[in-house]
């Protein structure tokens, strides 16, 4: 059987980062499903789902990472194409990547203690984000 849900994440911009795991395990206990995998995904192309530690040091360290890997203020192709300023956006999105799919058992997801799914802000701006969480099991 499969069930999906959404939910709606407003966002203040790039680096800003917001826990979602109350809602894929909402999403999986409102399914009635025992056991299966919950995939939480974000639709667009400039936000990531990923796991971490979800705490403030982790989330500044993301960021500071990401500010190396792709930095907002270097030259995109992106920018000379469309004339705008969230190249860096797409590339971090696509590093990271639209979603990530959890086990459950009995109900539960199986995430480690100090692990949770949460949704990363990639744009340059604010944004009222579509998150899809669909479960599949039995």
């Amino acid at each position: 059987m499969v069930r999906t849900q959404r939910t709606t994440v407003s966002t203040t911009g790039q680096g800003d980062v917001h826990d979602v795991t109350r809602a894929a395990a909402a999403a999986v206990a409102e399914s009635n499903l025992r056991a299966g995998i919950v995939t939480v995904f974000v639709v667009g192309s400039t936000a990531a789902i990923t796991t971490l530690e979800f705490e403030s040091g982790i989330v500044s360290d993301l960021g500071r990472a990401l500010d190396l890997l792709a930095p907002r203020h270097a030259e995109y192709q992106h920018h000379l194409r469309w004339h705008d300023d969230n190249g860096s956006s797409h590339v971090r999105a696509a590093l990271i990547g639209p979603s990530v799919t959890v086990p459950f058992a009995d109900g539960q997801l199986l995430l480690g203690t100090w692990q949770q799914i949460a949704l990363v802000e990639l744009d340059t701006r604010g944004r009222r984000r579509d998150v899809v969480m669909q479960v599949i099991g039995e």
